[in-house]
């Protein structure tokens, strides 16, 4: 019998053709790049941040889908498919909820405020200390996420060839950063095309290929039915349980409307289309795209526990790390096909590039807007707004390869990333709800609420993330079995730390704080819930706004006709003239 390490010296075969096909995509990208680079020289600050407004509705809708599936999305998702079930797809009922919710109350305001950085709405509706607030915020999550987003498929990588984490990560960064940066808005959404292509046809190719090795799809879902993976949404109304029905559709709707719809890295892509209508058709095939990739990678965890559904590769460490698995099944499943490996690797680093792409994009909307503009005398010149532009772009992406070092040495690090975003997602998404709805909330008191909303979440998600850390809070996973492997591993080793698992001398999840426990999907709505409640309570101390001296294309469609506002008003700072499709919500729920 062999053992671990001859069965992954046999599975990591990554041939010349498929370091033709990855590199391939890599050569595309930059192709792209020097294409939108140097056949438009003169290029405005209009046109690098937003295209020019003038963006076709399908490849920003492409290009949405790529930046938001990550590639640890799409290594994640098959593993958490794979150990706990299907329970955590039912959030797709939470993505149709989004789309409608964005589409009335969100979207139209930011489409017809013709801004570069939805920030500068929260200078206009509040003052100039939210809107610094906000993008600080939106720095921090970016800064923090980025070397995740590029370190995951680099273990990927690792995975299938044996190569180092810190050689693939700068060759992919200095790629993405000379894109982004010679060819702006408009390279990053055609290499996002690219990428998004090569991310589905990544998904189907694994999980055409993995279903005729095994019998078809019908041995897999009778595998998975057997197993209890595929099983009815649970409706139990405890907080603590990690997936049920309401936090997925609550909890949901309000975490992807949040990053969705509030987020630069998103909104950015909707504000370069040149209608309202453009940008909700784009919303449409956005939330269809996203569904049907993440019925691919469900599919995909189904089938891989029933390829490995008597020999778990995590349990027998032939999969070091979680998100190792897909890649060790396509090794497994694709190797003894030329090419097939090199071009789901190059899927995987796609959704990694459309990511980041897309965060040094928005990131160098954000320091030119809220960081640099603001607090310069002279109006900036063409060239050294590209300048600045430019220089943020490789700056970020230099301080990415940087943190992937620190990453590497930090093991709960994608855990604390985590609770990174929950801390500054609730709280942002609050501030932007008061601002679209509840006129009468004044700037003190939405910065009080923010405040307090960052240091509530702070509080509960690191206590979170230290419980779990610390086994105190476990989640039972599925059954997994390592009785009939044909490779022999250290069984030994995996008794010996079952039994001290077992025994641990540390807290028991009754032993810790209740709120510790919620399910994360409701970390943004507990966070945004917090911000508007002290928001409102604060009001006694701060006083409220005259809502009918708030300029109405600051609020959504649907509650300006509850408001009679003075038509002496100063017009708003952005001269947008209040569409007529806007007077009356009920205009405003056909997506």
């Amino acid at each position: 019998m062999n053992n671990i390490d001859d069965v992954l010296g046999v599975l990591q075969r990554f041939s010349w053709p498929d370091y033709v096909a990855f590199v391939a995509m890599f050569l595309l990208c930059i192709g792209i790049g020097i294409y939108f680079g140097f056949m438009n020289k003169s290029v405005s600050e209009d046109d690098y941040m937003l295209g020019g407004r003038k963006m076709l509705v399908v490849p920003i809708a492409f290009s949405l889908v790529a930046s938001f599936i990550s590639g640890i999305t799409l290594l994640g998702l098959p593993t958490e498919v794979y150990s706990y079930g299907i329970q955590y797809l039912y959030v797709s009922l939470g993505v149709i909820g989004m789309g409608i919710v964005m589409g009335v109350f969100y979207l139209p305001v930011f489409h017809d405020l013709n801004i570069t950085s939805t920030y500068e709405y929260l200078e206009v509706r509040f003052d100039r200390r939210l809107r610094l607030f906000g993008s600080i915020m939106f720095a921090i999550m970016n800064v923090a996420y980025l070397p995740i987003v590029i370190y995951v498929p680099a273990l990927a990588f690792n995975q299938v060839t044996g190569i180092g984490v810190h050689t693939i990560t700068p060759i992919v960064c200095i790629i993405c950063v000379f894109y982004t940066s010679m060819g702006g808005l408009k390279a990053v959404v055609w290499t996002d095309v690219v990428q998004a292509v090569s991310m589905l046809g990544a998904l189907a190719l694994v999980a055409i290929k993995g279903s005729l090795d095994i019998g078809g799809a019908s041995v897999v879902l009778e595998r998975a039915w057997h197993s209890n993976r595929l099983e009815a949404p649970d409706l139990s109304i405890d907080p603590t349980v990690r997936h049920t029905l309401w936090c997925l559709f609550f909890g949901g709707i309000v975490y992807w409307t949040q990053t969705n719809a509030v987020s630069q890295n998103m909104i950015q892509r909707y504000l370069s289309l040149p209608t309202l209508a453009d940008a909700r058709k784009a919303l449409v095939i956005f939330c269809t795209g996203v569904l049907i990739l993440m019925a691919l990678c469900g599919y995909n965890g189904l089938l891989i526990y029933a390829t490995y559904q008597n020999c778990d590769p995590l349990t027998t460490k032939l999969a070091k790390a979680r998100d190792q698995l897909l890649p060790l099944f396509v090794m497994d499943t694709l190797g003894e096909l030329p090419g097939m490996t090199g071009l789901f690797i190059s899927g995987v680093f796609s959704a990694a590039l459309s990511s980041l792409s897309t965060c040094l994009n928005s990131m160098s909307a954000v320091v030119l807007e809220d960081f640099v503009k603001p607090y310069v005398k002279k109006p900036l010149t063409n060239r050294a707004t590209n300048w600045i532009m430019r220089l943020v772009v490789v700056g970020i992406g230099v301080l990415c390869v940087a943190l992937v070092y620190v990453v590497e040495h930090m093991g709960t690090v994608l855990q604390l990333t985590m609770s990174l975003e929950s801390i500054t997602n609730g709280p942002l998404f609050g501030i932007f709800t008061m601002g679209l709805i509840m006129p009468w909330i004044n700037g003190n008191s939405a910065m009080l609420g923010g405040c307090v909303g960052v240091a509530v979440m702070s509080w509960v998600s690191l206590n979170a993330q230290w419980a779990i850390a610390s086994g105190a809070i476990r989640y039972q996973t599925k059954p997994l079995n390592v009785e009939q492997c044909s490779y022999s591993f250290d069984a030994a080793a995996l008794v010996s730390s079952a039994t001290n698992a077992t025994h641990l001398n540390g807290p028991s999840a009754e032993d810790i704080f209740p709120l510790y426990r919620i399910s994360y999907m409701w970390y943004t709505t507990l966070g945004a819930s917090v911000t508007i409640i002290i928001a409102l309570l604060s009001t006694l101390v701060f006083g409220t706004n005259n809502p009918n001296k708030v300029d109405p294309v600051l609020l959504t469609p649907c509650i300006r006709k509850y408001f009679r506002f003075d038509s002496h008003q100063p017009t708003n700072v952005y001269k947008v003239e209040l569409p007529l499709q806007h007077k009356l919500c009920s205009d405003e729920v056909a997506l």
